[in-house]
């Protein structure tokens, strides 16, 4: 039989090959960088991510990552915090994508080092050379690979932006073991601390509010900085000069509910569920398991999608209201309150937009 070969290297793409691996498949892992990088997604690992991970041999624990025990929410001068129902960590997408990669490894899968120019039936082609095989599992994140795009609407597109606070006394005191949230019109600020305790700051918001902004991120961020006294302290422990990532159209809320026979979609090509959830990451695991087990029990890529989509519909539906509520200032702060009344409401929240 052909060998599975996976395209992407990063978490869902790193627990597809190494479980193909470990089930005697003898797959190929392709990913275009040989050194790993730091992805703007991620940063977060919810508790089930969590248990996950050390279910394949990955302790977030071991890796330095920071426990997380709390949820603080803020609208403007708005504010309330709740306990996470179980610990979660901050952990950067170098370290558990490098982890997890190696663990493939390991493992016994293939890793190669090639940039990939698009796909044809039974086929992965690359700029030099060409892999046969009757299952591809495509892995490529929030990145599209030519010919294979997610559709995305003519609207108001959300992007994604990140900026790393460097560590320090001062950053260390306002997150400490909290995720944060800091709700802005137009989109949301993610915060949390990582393993080198430098803060991770991911935004997700409209391609209207960077375009007020005259397009430039650090003006945007500034902007709202002006408008959320804790975001506006949290900010001031970095400075313009700060490296910003950027990644555009992102289609938040998009599911793959079928695949051609023989192609099975992973991660974010699998669903894209809004990075408000912390959930990313156990999409991205639970589609790499699901597709593996698939494969090695001889089930084939459209019965896998059709069956995953149906297990994602209800967190990503979850997660895609809870965003558009918080994108506008009247849905934060009633959002904030409501957590602030009854602290249990945020756990319930995160419990229904898990996978």
């Amino acid at each position: 039989m052909s060998r599975p070969v996976v395209l992407g290297a990063g978490p869902a793409g790193s627990v597809a090959a190494l479980l193909l691996a470990r089930g005697g498949a003898d797959p190929i892992l392709i990913d275009r960088d040989a050194e790993v990088g730091d992805a703007i997604c991620g940063g977060f690992l919810s508790w089930r991510t969590a248990q996950a991970l050390r279910a394949l041999g990955c302790d977030p624990a071991r890796l330095g990552a920071p426990a997380v025990c709390r949820l603080r929410l803020f609208a403007g001068e708005s504010s309330a915090e709740a306990a996470l129902p179980e610990t979660a960590y901050g952990l950067s997408r170098r370290a558990l994508d490098g982890a997890l990669r190696q663990l493939a490894v390991e493992s016994g899968a293939q890793l190669e080092i090639a940039r990939v120019r698009g796909l044809e039936d039974g086929a992965v082609i690359g700029e030099d050379r060409r892999w046969e095989s009757p299952a591809i599992f495509l892995a490529t994140g929030k990145h599209d690979l030519r010919g294979e795009a997610r559709p995305r609407s003519d609207g108001d597109l959300a992007l994604g932006l990140r900026v790393r606070l460097p560590a320090g006394a001062g950053i260390g005191r306002l997150i400490g073991d909290a995720i944060e949230l800091h709700l802005f019109p137009g989109g949301y600020a993610g915060i949390v601390l990582q393993e080198d305790g430098s803060a991770n700051v991911c935004l997700a918001l409209r391609k209207s509010a960077l375009a007020e902004e005259g397009g430039k991120p650090w003006d945007l961020l500034q902007g709202v900085a002006r408008g959320n006294p804790a975001f506006a302290q949290r900010l001031a422990c970095g400075d313009s000069d700060l490296p910003i990532d950027t990644i555009g159209a992102v289609p938040y809320g998009w599911i793959a509910r079928d695949t051609r026979e023989g192609l099975y979609r992973l991660g974010d090509q699998a669903a894209v569920i809004p990075s408000l959830a912390g959930e990313g990451m156990a999409i991205a695991l639970a589609s790499g398991r699901a597709a593996a087990r698939a494969f090695l029990q001889g089930e084939g890529a459209r019965a896998y999608q059709r069956r995953f989509a149906r297990q994602a519909v209800r967190p990503v539906k979850v997660a895609e209201r809870l965003w558009h509520v918080a994108e506008a200032p009247l849905g934060a702060r009633a959002m904030t309150a409501a957590s602030r009344l009854v602290p249990g409401l945020a756990g319930l929240a995160m419990r229904l937009s898990r996978i």
